[in-house]
């Protein structure tokens, strides 16, 4: 049997953003299984609090679940705020947050570029912002932003992605610099095709049902290298590693977790 390794992540402050379900509630959980004491968020207060419960029953550890609009200033400030009145700090952020409308470049208003822009980049603006101050009182930090595939290559139908993600990318780098001198990493991590807790087989299905998903998921797994869509928590698990102590030397960098999907060179 191989010796686990510690990740140095005890007792460390996570704020994980969007978190009552998929993506960030797997970053959430991975992150207390190592002994982070974490702030999960999102609007809907009876998912967040079932998937706070479930953090704390599977880990023992210490979970504050804040609701909060996180497409707003006032509620990304609520919650960072909370998080540093009940832990005495932000060591952790990982911002996650849901995507633009779906859609071709002919359809959107300058309306819907307005929120598209709100959305993803000023989320990963504001909440990078809050946190700053604390995270250089400590001279360390981790900053890990989980945006989506756009960032190496366009993906069809979602045009206001394909045009704003790959900016926070170059923000991304261009903070490197700057931060590093107050000890404090940042990188981004981009998902593929993931098995979200809406699509999870035998989440309350019969065996029918679940044959017949994984029937209609088939498609959709055949595009992915690896013939499979991702669970959560493989996602979840590099999130915490770069979190941690054992991660040091890595910053601004773009992490695919897609089974191969992106074909990008780089």
């Amino acid at each position: 049997m191989g010796t686990r390794v510690d990740l140095g992540l005890k007792g460390k402050v996570a704020l994980v953003a969007a978190s009552s379900k998929g993506l960030g509630k797997a970053s959430a959980l991975a992150l207390a299984r190592e002994g982070a004491r974490v702030t999960v968020c999102a609007r809907t207060e009876a998912d967040l609090h079932a998937a706070a419960g479930q953090i704390r029953d599977e880990t023992g550890a210490e979970v504050l679940a804040i609701p909060a609009d996180l497409n707003s200033a006032d509620g990304i400030r609520t919650v960072v705020l909370a998080t540093a009145e009940r832990f005495g700090g932000v060591d952790i952020l990982v911002n996650n947050s849901g995507g633009p409308q779906r859609g071709k470049f002919a359809e959107f208003t300058d309306a819907d570029w307005r929120e598209a822009f709100e959305v993803v980049t000023l989320n990963f603006v504001r909440f990078v912002r809050e946190v700053l101050p604390y995270m250089r009182a400590r001279q360390w930090g981790r900053i890990v932003g989980i945006q989506s595939m756009s960032v190496k290559q366009p993906v069809d139908g979602i045009d206001m992605s394909n045009g704003l993600r790959p900016g926070v990318a170059g923000l991304m780098k261009a903070l490197t610099p700057d931060l590093a001198k107050d000890g404090i990493t940042i990188n981004l991590v981009l998902p593929g095709m993931f098995l979200t807790s809406r699509i999870i087989a035998g989440a309350g299905r019969s065996p029918e049902e679940d044959r017949a998903l994984q029937e209609q998921l088939a498609p959709v797994a055949a595009t992915v290298p690896l013939g499979r869509l991702g669970d959560p928590m493989e996602l979840g698990n590099l999130v915490a590693f770069l979190a941690s102590e054992q991660a040091s030397y890595i910053t601004g960098a773009v992490y695919q977790v897609d089974g191969g999907l992106i074909r990008s060179n780089i």
